[in-house]
Order: C-alpha cells, then structure tokens, then sequence
C-alpha cells in the first residue's frame, strides 16, 4: 500500500484473553486513547510488558498482528512457553490478567500484504505464523475481495489449529481453500487429513499453479527457510517469495 506509516508508541490494555489451545493464548488489547492504530495486514508490534510494581517496561518482544487494520482492539496470537530467546513470553503473557497495561511501538515490518496487487496468492503459515494471514483474510473479507488464496497451515497437534471455526467460515466467505497439514499425528488423535511436512510435492499437489501466485510465508526460522528451498526447488524466482520470520 502507498506511504510510509510511521512508528508510534502507545499505552494499550489487555481487553481479552482466550486459552486458545494447549500451547497457544490469544490476547487482545485496546489502546489507551481508543484511537485505532494505523498498519498494513502482516506487519507486527514491539510489545513491552510493564512491571506492575516498579512501572518498568520489560525487554521488548515482537508479535506480528492479527487482528484487522480496521480494528481499534489488537489481537495476538502468543506461544505460552516459547523455546527460542530467553523465555520473555512467559514474563510478558503467562500470568497477563484482564486490565494489564502493555507499550505497543510500531507498526514494523516489510511483510504486506496489498489485495489490490496480488489477484492470486499462496499462503503458507506454521504455527503462530498464523496471525498475520488472520490479517490479511480479515482485511480481505471486510474490502469483499475476490483474490484466489490457496493457504498451506502446518500445526504439530491437531489441537493446536487457532481460530479454526473462524477459518472454516472464512473458506466459506473467501476464495480460499485451506490445507491443514499436522506434523506430528498420533493414534487416536481423530486426525484424518493432511499429514507431514509442507514440501514440494505438497505445495504442487495443493497449488499446481504455484508459478502463477505470490508466496508469503511466516512461521519460525526452520520452517521459512524449508519452504524458501522447496519454492527454489520448484524453480519459483526469490522476488516471488515474501517471508516473515520468527524466533
């Protein structure tokens, strides 16, 4: 989208908290001034926890939005014991109640999406890597856009799928036909979809048009570059490729 937004900082409270799955919280907040903040769908904040007792900011983490640039309230999807960095999650979110005060500085990133400009698009999402297409579909249900989507969404549980009623209704309302691939599945875990790793053979089964879209990716380092290799084994040129990394 045309324009620079610029950075600002400002005082948000937690307004939701939803125990997503076993190993996701949703976390929605709303800002002090209850203005809304300007941002393009897949950028993300730097959000800084305040200690309740000295009034300190704690060390700034970055989430990636996921809620509708529309929206006065932010939304963010956060892992409840992450295994990357030095645990910040854990002192920003696990014991976050209803009221908390956080400073959100952004909006940050290169990683936009523009309905206007991709009329065909491949999203491919691990885990929390979910949020910024959550996004950019919501930004797409609300302009009534026709953009062909085709989205790949590896979880390791069957469990751990967000917002799955939301995508469900979603592929009804967009043209968007979702895969969810599970990882790691287990007898008598009631999972009879799509299984594995997203690969080559898996984004062709899945997108045989593949050459003809735009890929966004976003999802922890391992994940992003193992897609960044098959869409180079597939022969797709790197400018066709746009990915958002975390961890």
């Amino acid at each position: 989208m045309p324009g620079v937004i610029p950075i600002t900082e400002k005082k948000y409270f937690v307004s939701e908290i939803v125990d997503e799955t076993p190993e996701v919280l949703i976390v929605g907040m709303k800002p002090e001034d209850g203005k809304p903040n300007n941002f393009d769908p897949g950028m993300f904040m730097m959000i800084s926890g305040i200690d309740k007792a000295t009034g300190e900011k704690h060390v700034a983490r970055a989430l990636s939005i996921a809620s509708d640039p529309s929206s006065t309230n932010m939304e963010f999807f956060v892992i409840k014991s992450p295994t990357h960095g030095d645990h910040i999650g854990k002192s920003h979110f696990m014991d976050v109640e209803i009221d908390d005060s956080f400073m959100l500085r952004g909006p940050n990133g290169q990683f936009k999406y523009d309905p206007n400009k991709d009329k065909k698009v491949l999203f491919i999402a691990g885990g929390t890597g979910l949020a910024p297409f959550m996004s950019m579909l919501r930004h797409m249900k609300i302009l009534g856009s026709d953009t062909d989507i085709v989205m790949l969404y590896s979880v390791k549980f069957p469990t751990e799928v967000i917002r799955k009623q939301e995508l469900a209704e979603l592929e009804k309302e967009l043209s968007l036909k979702l895969t969810v691939t599970v990882t790691r599945p287990a007898p008598g875990d009631g999972w009879s979809g799509q299984t594995g790793h997203i690969d080559a053979p898996m984004i062709q089964k899945y997108a045989p048009d593949f050459i003809e879209r735009m890929c966004y990716v976003c999802g922890p380092l391992p994940f992003v570059k193992a897609i960044k290799d098959a869409m180079t084994a597939l022969n797709v040129p790197p400018q066709r490729v746009s990915a958002d990394v975390w961890g």
